[in-house]
């Protein structure tokens, strides 16, 4: 079975048990999927992967909000922001630790030979791939610059 029909079978099961937060949720990511399959010349079923990618988005999405609402006291949205990111999050992959990360980053480094700041395009382009969906990208970012301008 292929994420979205787990997500939808989720659904089905957050709606039958009256599950409001969840129900909400899965149908919110449900309809970024399909905008996402719809979108461009022709409609396309997505991949696993690519709906990671867009659950990913939302997650982020989710994150940044509940950081908005918490800067402006609103606690009570920040919640449910909060709330919704953590329903999303069953269905990434297992987030990797920054150690993990960091690893990654060190073997790309050591296979693209880069070196500074200037290698910085070609150490992502190898971490990317590995870190899709299980780590967010701005984290990932930061330390590909560390890490090549000697700042571990």
């Amino acid at each position: 079975m292929g994420l979205k029909e787990t997500l939808q079978s989720d659904l089905t099961e957050a709606i039958r048990s009256r599950d409001e937060l969840t129900s909400g949720t899965i149908r919110m990511v449900l309809t970024a999927i399909t905008n996402e399959e719809v979108s461009g010349k022709s409609a396309r079923t997505l991949s696993d992967a690519e709906i990671i990618t867009v659950l990913s988005r939302e997650a982020k999405k989710r994150r940044e909000a509940a950081e908005a609402f918490a800067e402006a006291g609103r606690a009570d949205r920040a919640e449910q922001e909060k709330s919704e990111g953590d329903v999303i999050a069953r269905y990434l992959p297992e987030q990797l630790s920054e150690a993990a990360i960091k690893e990654i980053i060190a073997t790309a480094i050591a296979t693209s030979g880069a070196s500074g700041p200037a290698g910085m395009g070609a150490v992502m382009k190898l971490v990317t791939p590995q870190t899709a969906g299980k780590a967010d990208g701005g984290t990932v970012s930061r330390l590909v610059k560390e890490a090549l301008t000697g700042g571990n």
